[in-house]
């Protein structure tokens, strides 16, 4: 018997290969791929502006790294004595105004910089709400500056008062609309960037279930119709790997809305059949190797036995780095070099 709808998940048309640089940007389910990525020694850049869930706040980001956009003082706003971006995550926010701005025009310089030469742009989209500041904000002068894409939409809400805030439904004309007009420029700056999309498996319980699901259809209508459009986007189906392949809350955190563990590398796993070229696949699991020895913690590090270990994968991760000089194993050689 067949206990799971399979997927045939198709292999993307060009594959991302070790010696590709990626830049991801969008929800937190993003961290879970770039992270892996970056465990695995692939050259990536994760959200620049921290986590970013509706497509407004993605495409508004794209545009401010390819004009390589520079913030001021006017562009933060105090809240509770510390300093904010309505743009970036709190990572970036401080309780001096100009420490803030370094933080944030540091990572703007480095996105600018890393999509000039970027060979894919992973795109994870979380919800289709978008907030907008409202009278309320602006009468405090909390208010964020116009952009390129118009309105003052906000990424982050950096735990402001509620009235502060529109939460307004994206339709799927608006999403495709900044999108496209982003993909026009982003391809236009850099013509060899290919995009891949996903739409985020966490369920934004807040919402309600009612309108998570509205939400989450509203996005994949839209990246299933810029798909069709752009030759140079794909779609990997993270969301339907949880939601239709494992089906299960025994698949999800405590809180019911986030992929635990093992959902987690189940869909990391597909993602490599589907997008990770078939050579760079057996490097990966070469460097995983040297990866998972690095985390060993020896309970008696003086011993002959964790002497021989260590000199082991020294030697492993030489031979691996040698042949693949691309693979920046420097802290591991380090580590075993002990």
């Amino acid at each position: 018997m067949d206990f799971m709808v399979n997927i045939d998940l198709k292999k993307l048309p060009q594959q991302i290969n070790y010696q590709d640089k990626i830049l991801l940007i969008g929800s937190c389910f993003t961290e879970h791929i770039g992270n892996s990525l970056a465990e695995l020694k692939f050259s990536v850049l994760q959200n620049p502006n921290g986590i970013l869930f509706d497509p407004h706040s993605v495409a508004r980001s794209l545009h401010s790294y390819l004009d390589n956009k520079r913030y001021a003082d006017g562009d933060f706003f105090q809240l509770n004595e510390i300093w904010h971006s309505w743009q970036h995550h709190s990572r970036y926010s401080d309780i001096n105004v100009e420490e803030a701005v370094r933080r944030v025009n540091a990572s703007q310089a480095e996105a600018h910089q890393f999509i000039s030469t970027a060979d894919w742009v992973i795109i994870t989209l979380g919800s289709a709400f978008s907030y907008r500041l409202t009278d309320s904000a602006t009468k405090i002068g909390a208010f964020a500056q116009e952009s390129s894409l118009g309105g003052a939409g906000v990424a982050n809400c950096h735990r402001a008062p509620a009235q502060w805030f529109d939460k307004h439904l994206m339709t799927i004309e608006e999403i495709i609309s900044v999108l496209d007009s982003c993909f026009q420029q982003l391809f236009e700056f850099n013509s060899r960037l290919k995009v891949i999309f996903t739409v985020s498996p966490v369920r934004h319980i807040r919402d309600g279930v009612v309108d998570n699901n509205r939400s989450k259809a509203r996005l994949i209508e839209s990246v299933h119709h810029l798909v069709k459009k752009f030759d140079r986007v794909n779609y990997f189906p993270a969301y339907e790997l949880v939601i239709d392949v494992l089906r299960d809350y025994r698949f999800y955190d405590v809180d019911l809305a986030h992929p635990n563990y093992a959902a987690t590398e189940f869909v990391l796993e597909k993602f490599a059949e589907s997008c990770i070229d078939q050579d760079s696949r057996a490097i990966m699991e070469q460097v995983k190797q040297i990866v998972t020895a690095r985390k060993h913690k020896a309970f008696q590090p003086q011993t002959m036995a964790h002497r021989q270990f260590l000199q082991s994968y020294f030697e492993k991760a030489k031979q691996l780095n040698a042949s693949y000089p691309f693979l920046d194993l420097r802290e591991e050689i380090n580590y075993f070099d002990q």
